[in-house]
Formats: C-alpha cells, sequence, structure tokens
C-alpha cells in the first residue's frame, strides 16, 4: 500500500508538473500576443504620424547675402509669384519658350521637353504629354525619327491688354528652319502663336526653378502658319505720269 501511495503521490507531482508547464506556456503565449499587439499599435502611430508629418517635409532654397562694405549677412527673400512682372522679364520667357519648345533636335530633345514642362499649366501640360507622345502621328519624335531637325527664332512679341484692362496675351511671330538629316537647308517657313500666360508661385523642386525661378505659366498656347504676301515688281509709271512729273514749271 505504500508503494501505491508513493505512486500516486509521484503521478499527482507529475500531473502538476505538467499543468504548471502548460499553464507557464500558456502565459508565455499570451505575453507575446500581448506585445506583438503593442508593437503593431506603435507601428500603426508612427506611420499615422509620419503620413501627418509628410506635408509639412519641404526644401526651400534661399540665397544668403553678404554686404561688402559692413559685412553684415542677411538672408535674401524667396519670390513667392505675387509681384507685378515688367513687360522686359515677359518678353525674354515668351522668346524663351518658344525658341525652345518649337524646335527639335534629338540630342536636346529630352532636356528641352523636361524644360518646357516647367512652364505649364496642369492643362497645358496633359496637352504637351499628348503631343510628344509616340502614338501620336504628329510627335516630333515620330516626324524627326529620320534625323531632321527643326530651329526657331522668334521675329517679334506683341502684347495685348483685354477690355477688363488684364494683359494676360501675347502674339509671337518665328520662323521655323527644318534641316533635313544630311545637313541641307530645309524649308523655312514664318508662323504666329498666340500665348495666354500668367505668373504663378515658383515650383519647390530646385530642378524646376532652374529653368522657371519666377513662376511663369503657358496657360495656352495656339500657333498657326503665317500668312505672307509676296511683294511682286514694283510697276512704272506710264510715259505721260513720267514726263509730268519730270517737267518743271
Amino acid at each position: 500500500m505504500s508503494k501505491d501511495k508513493e505512486l500516486e503521490a509521484y503521478f499527482a507531482e507529475a500531473v502538476s508538473w505538467d499543468q504548471n508547464r502548460a499553464a507557464l506556456n500558456e502565459r508565455s503565449v499570451r505575453n507575446a500576443w500581448r506585445v506583438a499587439f503593442a508593437a503593431l499599435i506603435v507601428t500603426i502611430a508612427a506611420l499615422v504620424a509620419l503620413a501627418l508629418l509628410m506635408p509639412l517635409k519641404r526644401v526651400d532654397p534661399f540665397v544668403i547675402r553678404v554686404d561688402n562694405a559692413t559685412g553684415i549677412v542677411d538672408v535674401v527673400p524667396v519670390f513667392a509669384g505675387n509681384e507685378p512682372m515688367p513687360e522686359a522679364v515677359t518678353r525674354y520667357f515668351l522668346d524663351h519658350y518658344v525658341t525652345v519648345c518649337e524646335r527639335f533636335n534629338v540630342a536636346t530633345a529630352e532636356s528641352d521637353y523636361e524644360e518646357c514642362s516647367a512652364f505649364h499649366s496642369p492643362a497645358r501640360n496633359q496637352a504637351w504629354a499628348a503631343q510628344w507622345d509616340r502614338a501620336n502621328p504628329n510627335s516630333p519624335l515620330n516626324v524627326h525619327k529620320d534625323g531632321s531637325s527643326v530651329r526657331a527664332q522668334v521675329s517679334a512679341v506683341s502684347f495685348f491688354k483685354r477690355g477688363n484692362g488684364l494683359e494676360d496675351l501675347a502674339q509671337v511671330r518665328y520662323v521655323r528652319a527644318q534641316r533635313a538629316s544630311g545637313g541641307a537647308e530645309g524649308q523655312v517657313s514664318h508662323w504666329i502663336t498666340t500665348i495666354q500666360y500668367t505668373y504663378a508661385a515658383p515650383s519647390n523642386s530646385a530642378a524646376l526653378r532652374r529653368w522657371n525661378p519666377l513662376g511663369f505659366k503657358i496657360i495656352e498656347f495656339r500657333t498657326e502658319p503665317e500668312a505672307t504676301v509676296a511683294e511682286g515688281p514694283t510697276t512704272a509709271p506710264p510715259p505721260a505720269a513720267r514726263s509730268a512729273a519730270g517737267a518743271r514749271p
């Protein structure tokens, strides 16, 4: 009987040991899930905080100015795009835009495309992308895939004032000279374009500010061939008129 009691005590102790080990494992699993849940909450909170802070992250370029006489250092204010621009500045931007965006050279095509995009409003940029899309048969990439090139030169810039006093329209006359791939001189044509423009806040991108530091924007761009009238030979006056003009009183 004593041996049976000893065995019962041993088995009871073994059972309690197994129960304790099972309880310990269960407690460890619960603690692991709690730690994992806490880590998940912390991760979600960090992601939410990062998402809320992303709009605040930006790069503002600035220029430091040093006075040569006094040595005082100050920061030049960044142009915000709300100052009126003189006509000479607008004339420069219009001349530069037409010269760059109406030319084509395979060596500078990618750079010219990106530079012109820096001057576009969102609607104009969509039209610009569709114009250069290879799916468009009239895309410059398809028209000049034979190696030909186009050079544009502005000849005149005219400004117009609306009835309400707003000055945001200009006409630009320019010449396009196309050169074949062999280097031979090609056709020269005269064009006239009507441009609606405005000034907005410059882009925060340093790459775009390199091309367009003042926020000049092209809203609408319509171009068409300019009708030119060939000048014929001057008609000589009749003999009677010549003799009358040469007669002396």
